[in-house]
């Protein structure tokens, strides 16, 4: 099981631009499914971008357009490049990964992976209109 650190989230206006870093401590090029995942105040976690071990991406219809998710296994890092941003954009962003059994579904606009069992503690971003 890989740990999983998030770094890059901050505040900024609606119109800008945010990266997300997340640094596994071990190989992550086995793990089934990577991702981002994010929870507003008094709102459920949602996936909204997802990678797969064959480097298929999905994003949630929310983010569709303005998010970028990347992984690179040389580096055990995941990242999540952040354009147009929002104030409906603000939350806590998490990074997870499945085991090398995971799975990662897209369905009705909604993305995730199945199996995650890392999680990451989370960064905050706010973006103020």
């Amino acid at each position: 099981q890989v740990h999983l650190g998030e770094s890059g989230g901050g505040s900024v206006q609606a119109g800008g631009s945010l990266r997300l870093s997340c640094a596994a401590s071990g190989d992550i090029e086995s793990n089934y499914c990577m991702g981002w995942f994010r929870q507003a105040p008094g709102k459920e976690r949602e996936g909204i971008a997802v990678v797969d071990t064959d480097g298929n991406t999905y994003y949630a219809d929310s983010v569709k357009g303005r998010f970028a998710i990347s992984k690179e296994n040389a580096n055990n890092t995941l990242s999540l490049q952040m354009n147009s941003l929002k104030p409906e954009d603000t939350a806590t962003y998490y990074c997870a990964a499945t085991g090398p059994f995971g799975g990662s579904w897209d369905t009705n606009g909604h993305v995730g992976c199945n199996n995650i069992d890392a999680w990451g503690p989370g960064t905050l971003v706010t973006v103020s209109s």
